[in-house]
């Protein structure tokens, strides 16, 4: 008996769990790449399972000369004195989108949705969101946010369709007074 039919199977049983019915999440604009690459610290997040409970996370970006996005999320599990954990996935821009909608691909073949839909004009901020509303990504270029733009960044998540009170905020040892 060939195993293709139950792989098939399995390939469309985990897509299927994967639809949302939530409408789409609309991303900005569009993003200047280049620019958009380089040290993002996650200052608050509904994360997924490996980020809960992280410190001193921080997501990386470099883009490959075959456009691909390297990159390289660290964080500490459970406090600023754990081992570093690393992962690295590699995004790639959805065709069509300006740069602002990536498939990121932790295990073959899946590529989990990524869609940038806030950015500061000076690229110091972003959010990161899914149309399934189940994950979201403050980040900055520094560890931490004057707190009005913080509120601010919460109230648009919340505007996103985020259920606000599962966000939990990245503790970062350059925070600690």
């Amino acid at each position: 008996m060939s195993r293709r039919p139950a792989i098939a199977a399995l390939l469309t049983a985990i897509v299927a769990g994967c639809a949302s019915t939530q409408p789409a999440i609309t991303p900005v604009a569009s993003v200047d790449l280049p620019r958009f690459m380089g040290d993002w610290y996650v200052i608050a997040h509904i994360p997924s399972r490996p980020e809960r409970d992280a410190y001193d996370a921080v997501e990386s970006y470099r883009l490959d000369a075959d456009g691909r996005i390297r990159t390289t999320y660290t964080q500490r599990k459970g406090s600023f004195s754990a081992p570093v954990e690393t992962m690295e996935p590699v995004g790639t821009v959805v065709e069509g989108t300006n740069n602002a909608v990536w498939g990121m691909q932790f295990v073959w073949p899946i590529k989990a949705e990524y869609v940038i839909v806030d950015l500061a004009p000076d690229y110091s901020r972003t959010i990161i969101g899914r149309s399934k509303r189940d994950y979201v990504w403050l980040m900055a270029r520094a560890p931490q946010l004057p707190e009005p733009e913080l509120q601010a960044a919460i109230a648009r998540i919340k505007a996103l369709g985020y259920d606000t009170s599962k966000l939990r905020m990245v503790p970062h040892a350059a925070r600690m007074p």
